[in-house]
């Protein structure tokens, strides 16, 4: 496995990478909601300054409209004060002589004076007398009133209209409103780019992370020239930095690669070669070892020795052969596809096993039309020994081995071999069929095995195209074999 190998796989597209999305979309809600905020802040100053500063205006307007000194002598003699000159449209002028609201009423915008409804008068009476300004709602609307004590003893009340003050508070807030929101989208547009520039190296490291992610790293010759664009791999900067220090693992990956595919090459040219190379003794052992048997004469120890010898020469040719086959594969050696009837290789098999052990049941499922294949005879009937002669050695006698073809609903052929034996062991199911793979290690002598059969089944099946896949439990192993469809001649 890869050291890049757990790199996670995204979308190709970097801006529709979920995550560079969900960083860029929180940059951006976070800008904006740090823009409100001050917006709002600079708006509740505003609006507080601005009515501290229109009260202060109002309460000087009402002390002016509220210190005029009336004529010494008989309050009832005292001129209306709505009749003084100077008097603002709206203004409201009242006085309370013995608990009763007498000489009130509005200055309307004809000049002339309206009356206070009974409500209003209520509300006049209980106004403290202290000369302090307060707000209460009238029949008029808002209004700003003072209630002062004169020397004669009644109590003068003055007030002006909140409805300028309220006009003006309105008109800011509607102002810093609209030029809030016309400030947030301008800057959310500016920030968006802004973001989306600054974000761009990062782009180009998720890029290059996910274009590494989907290589083949584990096995065979790897190209990694991949890498992130100078502009992005500055080290000068954070993202540069990061990008830089990608380049330099990768550059360091590369090579280990290239060291890894240099080394597996001498590997799989040694196997060859040295496969090869044994075929001619071996050939010469077996050879002389049948001369010797036809020529001379041993003992009973002797031909027991002779016949140890010939069994091991033959297992070792076997083992070379399988040898110089996966060399063969690894090299990426195409079979040689011709029409195979897959039912009638299964039934040859399987004949050939029932004379090499009679002692297991053998069985067949069998469709009743043939099911044909794309594929190398010799390879696919190497795949069906393999896995039968599996079954044989790892069961005991009496066990059932049950050998089926069927077709898939997509049209592919799938070969199976099941069996009734004690299963394989948890643990080993996920490497079955990695190289020298024995689930006893120790065993060995001429029924031992060599942990070649099923890696050599797995190699010739993914050369076919297809997969094969093991599910075992106590009582029941089964290896599924699944080739592709036979596509049809083109007319």
């Amino acid at each position: 496995m890869s050291a890049l190998s757990g790199i996670p796989r995204q979308t190709e597209h970097s801006w529709l990478n979920p995550s560079t999305w969900h960083l860029r979309t929180r940059l951006i809600l976070v800008s904006m909601a740090l823009l409100v905020a001050i917006c709002s802040a600079v708006g509740i100053v505003s609006y507080a300054s601005m009515d501290v500063f229109l009260t202060r205006q109002l309460d000087e307007q009402l002390a002016q409209a509220s210190h005029g000194r009336p004529p010494i002598g008989d309050p009832s003699g005292r001129p209306d004060p709505l009749d003084a000159r100077g008097q603002s449209i709206g203004t409201l002028n009242a006085r309370i002589l013995g608990g009763q609201v007498s000489s009130a009423g509005f200055l309307s915008s004809d000049a002339t004076r309206s009356a206070l409804s009974p409500s209003d008068a209520a509300i006049l009476l209980a106004l403290p007398a202290n000369g302090r300004p307060v707000d209460r709602t009238l029949s008029n609307g808002g209004y700003r009133l003072v209630a002062t004590p004169t020397p004669y003893g009644d109590v003068s009340i003055t007030g002006l209209p909140l409805a300028a003050k309220e006009s003006t508070e309105a008109s800011l807030v509607w102002t810093m409103v609209i030029v809030s929101l016309a400030g947030l989208m301008l800057i959310g547009l500016a920030g968006t780019v802004l973001i989306r520039r600054t974000m761009r190296p990062l782009e180009q490291l998720s890029d290059v992370a996910t274009k590494v992610s989907k290589l083949p790293l584990d096995a065979g010759e790897v190209a990694l020239a991949v890498r992130v664009p100078a502009s992005a791999a500055h080290p000068g900067t954070e993202v540069g930095s990061v990008g830089h220090a990608l380049n330099l693992m990768l550059d360091n990956v590369s090579n280990a690669l290239e060291a890894r595919q240099q080394s597996e090459t001498k590997v799989r040219q040694f196997v060859a070669d040295a496969s090869h190379e044994l075929r001619t003794p071996l050939t010469a052992i077996r050879g002389y070892t049948e001369l010797l048997r036809m020529t001379e004469t041993f003992t009973e120890d002797g031909r027991k020795s002779l016949g140890r010898v010939q069994s091991q020469s033959e297992r070792m040719t076997t083992l070379v052969e399988d040898l110089l086959l996966l060399a063969r594969l690894d090299e990426g050696k195409a079979p040689e596809f011709t029409e195979v009837d897959l039912t009638q290789l299964v039934i040859e098999t399987v004949s050939d096993e029932k004379v090499m052990a009679p002692e297991h049941v053998w069985q067949l499922k069998l469709p009743d039309e043939p099911i044909t294949v794309r594929g190398d005879t010799t390879q696919l009937h190497q795949v069906l020994a393999n896995l039968l002669s599996n079954a044989r050695k790892h069961t005991e006698s009496g066990t059932t081995v049950v050998t089926g073809v069927m077709r898939s609903a997509d049209g592919s052929a799938v070969v199976t071999v099941t069996d009734n034996g004690p299963g394989i062991p948890p643990e080993f199911v996920s490497r079955i069929f990695s190289r020298f793979a024995r689930a006893d290690a120790a065993r060995s002598g001429s029924e031992g095995t060599s942990g070649l059969g099923l890696s050599i089944v797995e190699s010739i099946v993914q050369a076919h195209g297809g997969t094969v896949e093991v599910v075992s439990r106590p009582g029941r192993t089964e290896f599924a074999v699944r080739l592709p469809a036979l596509r049809p001649a083109m007319a």
